[in-house]
C-alpha cells in the first residue's frame, strides 16, 4: 500500500466536485481539473479526497501515490497558488515585461522574447548588488510554473566561471577557478 495514496487529501476552502474519474477543484487563485486513469477510484468523504487502488498489479501501486500527490497539488495551487523566483545575474542583463511577453537581455545579439502563458502571472523586479532583475512566476498549476521557470532558465543557464545566467532564487552555482597564469619565466 502507497503510504502517500493512503493518506487522505484535507479539501480546506477549496471547492471540490467529482464527477466519475474527472476531479474539479476550485478556489481564489483559479480553477482547475484532473482526470484520473482507471487503475485508482476517487471519493469525496468528509470534506477530504480519498484515493483508492481498484487492483494489486504493479500499475495501480503506481498510480495510487501519484494520482493523490496530483489531486494535492491542485487543491493547493487552487487556494494559495505556487511561485517561483529566477535571479538574473551578469553585465547587462536585464529583463522587462511588455505586456503579456518578457523580454529578456542575456548577452546575445537580439533580445529574447517569450509570450508568458494563459493562466501565469510574471512580475519583474530591479534587484540589488550582482543581480540585475528578479523574475517571479507565479500560478495555480504547479506544473505549469515549474515548467515555464524552467524554459526562462533554460535560456541561459548560469555558467561555471563567472556565474551570470538566469537561476533559481537561492540555487548554488559552484564557481570553477580560471585557467591559471604561470608567468613569463616558467617553462
Amino acid at each position: 500500500m502507497s503510504r502517500i495514496g493512503k493518506k487522505p487529501v484535507p479539501v480546506g476552502k477549496a471547492k471540490v466536485t467529482i464527477n466519475g474519474q474527472k476531479v474539479d477543484v476550485e478556489g481564489t487563485k483559479g480553477k482547475l481539473s484532473y482526470t484520473a486513469p482507471p487503475q485508482v477510484k476517487v471519493e469525496l468523504k468528509d470534506n477530504q479526497v480519498l484515493v483508492t487502488r481498484t487492483g494489486d498489479d504493479r500499475q495501480s501501486k503506481a498510480m495510487h501515490g501519484l494520482v493523490r500527490a496530483l489531486i494535492n497539488n491542485m487543491v493547493v495551487g487552487a487556494t494559495e497558488g505556487y511561485k517561483k523566483v529566477l535571479e538574473v545575474r551578469g553585465v547587462g542583463y536585464k529583463a522587462e515585461l511588455r505586456g503579456k511577453e518578457l523580454v529578456l537581455s542575456l548577452g546575445f545579439a537580439n533580445q529574447l522574447k517569450v509570450s508568458v502563458p494563459q493562466g501565469l502571472t510574471v512580475t519583474v523586479e530591479p534587484g540589488q548588488g550582482d543581480v540585475a532583475n528578479k523574475i517571479t512566476v507565479a500560478g495555480a498549476d504547479r506544473q505549469q510554473v515549474g515548467d515555464f521557470a524552467a524554459n526562462i532558465r533554460k535560456l541561459r543557464k548560469p555558467e561555471p566561471y563567472k556565474g551570470k545566467g538566469i537561476r533559481y532564487e537561492g540555487e548554488a552555482v559552484r564557481i570553477k577557478p580560471g585557467k591559471a597564469f604561470a608567468g613569463a619565466g616558467s617553462k
